[in-house]
């Protein structure tokens, strides 16, 4: 009990109060009249027009109630509490009045614990000295305390609320970005790679081989735009000054580009099999991916391979991704300490609540498998 009671003592005041608006104002204007009639027309008040300054005394507080919630009630309900004991009535049996319950709910929707616990207790004193003085009955000091524990709730309620949505929409920007990051890692790497693996056999054939170098600087100037397309595509998702546009989503088609025969590294074949043809977009994407992802390793780890066998099969639960080669066995390959390939390929398999391995074969190469839910996590 008391560790609750340290937690909602210690809960910060909401930083992100807005400020007043054309609504405020737009309040008062209309409360300000609305009090000077009640004042003229009600006979039963027994001083109205000490009633009615302390009223529009009190007003202003309305402009303040978000940024300075327990001044607000401070002032008002100080104010309303000695009220009854200098003047012959209480302000508070103004129906106009009834302007303070906003200021009791913008404490506990805007103010910190502290600020919440002592509005709390100058609510309640100034309640209570209203039925010592005798300015309400029981039925009516009774009301007035269920009208500022509604409001007291009301102000919670919506705190709570907006601070659950907010969570939400940090763990949706969090998992946005982890999203970017596979993407930035599977997309732009592996334009990147296979750069660097042209360049390479650029370099080796440029003595002997002329064309073949030439051949090469084509290659690699093809990889750089399609990766400049796609890094501005993600920019372009970043950017909030922008509408943003979602980066051209892959699918399980696309997966036969990686196939063919180069002049340097294996050749790599692509078998698919099944009805691919309806499968969710993140489904479809994520193998791409995946295999994206394993062929680069492959071309860029497997020392000596000759071949990468890719093979999508599908049936009418699952779909299996098998990438594997045939390089030697005992090749350094990346693992989860050494880059973040393979905790990718994890994290989207984790997501489509599929599973994935990647290890070696037991003669030669190494294989990355991974089985992923026909229709995606939830099916």
């Amino acid at each position: 009990m008391l560790s609750r009671l340290r937690a909602v003592l210690a809960e910060p005041r909401v930083p992100t109060a807005p400020p007043r608006g054309w609504r405020d104002w737009a309040m008062i204007a209309v409360l300000a009249p609305a009090a000077v009639v009640e004042a003229l027309l009600r006979p039963d008040l027994p001083w109205p027009v000490g009633c009615l300054v302390v009223v529009l005394a009190l007003l202003p507080t309305l402009l303040w109630r978000r940024t300075r919630p327990l001044m607000m009630v401070a002032i008002a309900f100080g104010s309303a509490t000695v009220g009854p004991f200098v003047l012959p009535g209480d302000p508070c049996q103004m129906v106009t009045a009834s302007f303070l319950v906003l200021l009791v709910s913008a404490l506990f929707r805007w103010g910190s614990g502290r600020d919440t616990a002592i509005g709390a207790v100058l609510v309640v004193a100034k309640v209570t000295t209203a039925g010592l003085a005798g300015s309400v009955d029981g039925g009516e000091l009774v009301a007035g305390f269920a009208v500022m524990f509604a409001a007291a709730t009301l102000g919670t309620a919506t705190r709570f609320r907006a601070t659950a949505r907010t969570r939400e929409l940090d763990q949706v920007k969090l998992l946005e970005r982890e999203r970017l990051a596979r993407d930035l890692h599977d997309t732009v790497a592996h334009h990147v790679s296979a750069m660097a693996i042209r360049a390479q056999a650029g370099i080796a054939a440029s003595a002997s081989q002329p064309n073949a170098a030439v051949e090469a600087l084509h290659v690699i100037e093809a990889e750089a735009s399609r990766a400049l397309a796609e890094m501005r595509a993600m920019v372009h998702v970043l950017r909030r000054d922008q509408t943003a546009e979602r980066v051209p989503v892959a699918r399980v088609a696309d997966i036969e580009s990686l196939a063919g025969r180069f002049r340097s590294g294996p050749e790599v074949d692509v078998d698919l099999r099944g009805d691919l043809g309806d499968l969710p977009p993140a489904v479809g994407s994520a193998l791409y991916r995946l295999a994206q992802e394993s062929v680069t390793n492959a071309r860029r780890h497997a020392r000596h391979a000759t071949r990468i066998e890719v093979s999508v099969t599908a049936d009418d639960r699952s779909v299996r991704l098998r990438v594997s080669d045939d390089g030697e066995a005992g090749a350094a390959r990346p693992n989860g300490s050494s880059g973040f390939g393979l905790v990718g390929m994890s994290e989207r398999v984790d997501l489509l609540g599929g599973t994935c391995e990647a290890g070696p074969n037991p003669d030669r190469g190494w294989t990355v498998t991974a089985v992923l839910p026909r229709e995606g996590a939830g099916a």
